[in-house]
This record gives structure tokens, sequence and C-alpha cells, in this order.
């Protein structure tokens, strides 16, 4: 069984443009939405999200920071199954309007018409401790330094 590199499954998220974002409410309920990558998957060990400044999954990692990210691709042409991505990770806030020049995409317009100008514009940094794979033939795990918790 090969394990694969930090490198590899970045690659592999390049195909795979919406994830799913978990966060852990106060009240320790798990939320789940899908999220996009924004094509920004030149995967390092972080993973950042646009999003609003008002809405659950900001009041969740504010009250618990600790996130978990799965990823999936579509089935190959022969039946073969698509990878799966699990990551589990810190994640943290950024309002900061240099780092939303540099994640930003024009495709995003859709959900933020103003650009990085939109009122209550957020990032969502999500910086890796785990992440877990499997493709229907090999599974692994990649381990990367722990993350500091920023609560």
């Amino acid at each position: 069984m090969m394990t694969l590199t930090l490198s590899e499954i970045s690659k592999e998220l390049k195909t795979i443009d919406f994830g799913m974002l978990s966060t852990q409410g106060a009240d320790g309920t798990i939320s789940s939405r899908p999220m996009s990558n924004n094509g920004d998957v030149d995967y390092d060990g972080d993973t950042w999200f646009f999003c609003y400044d008002r809405s659950r999954k900001i009041d969740d990692i504010n009250s618990d920071p600790k996130v978990g990210l799965t990823y999936t691709a579509a089935p190959s042409l022969l039946g073969k199954p698509g990878i799966f991505i699990a990551i589990q990770g810190i994640a943290s806030l950024v309002d900061d309007r240099q780092a939303f020049s540099q994640h930003w995409r024009s495709d995003l317009e859709r959900w933020f018409p103003q650009g990085v100008d939109t009122p209550g514009l957020l990032l969502i940094k999500v910086r890796a401790s785990q992440l877990s794979y499997w493709d229907g033939d090999e599974m692994g795990t990649v381990m990367l330094s722990a993350p500091v918790d920023p609560s």
C-alpha cells in the first residue's frame, strides 16, 4: 500500500471545487455546509473559504475552531470510485483586504457581488493537522505539524 504525499493530495484537490465544512456549535451540534475552495488549491495544508461575517459557521468557529473538511471526486469513466479526502484542522477568521485580494477569483462574484469590497466579507482559513484519503484501492493518512489552537 502506497501513501500519498501532500503534493499528490494537492493534485487530487485541484479536480474538486466543492467540499463540506463541518463545525461544532456551542450547544454541541455539528453543522456541515458546502463550501467552494475557489480554485485556490495549491494545497500546502491551508484551505481558504470566503464567507459572510454573520452566519452560524462564524459563531461555531468562534466557539470551537476545530473543523472538518470532506471532499469527494467523481468516479472514473471505468467505474473506479473517485478519491475521498477528509481533513481535520483549526479554523481562523481573516478580515484583511490584502488576503482577500490574494485569494480572490472572479467567479466568486456570484456570491459576493461587490468583490473584495463586499460588506461583511471574511475569509475562513483552515490549517490542517491531518488528512485521510481513500481512492477505492489505497487509503492512508498524512499527519501535518499540529496547528496551534487559537482558543
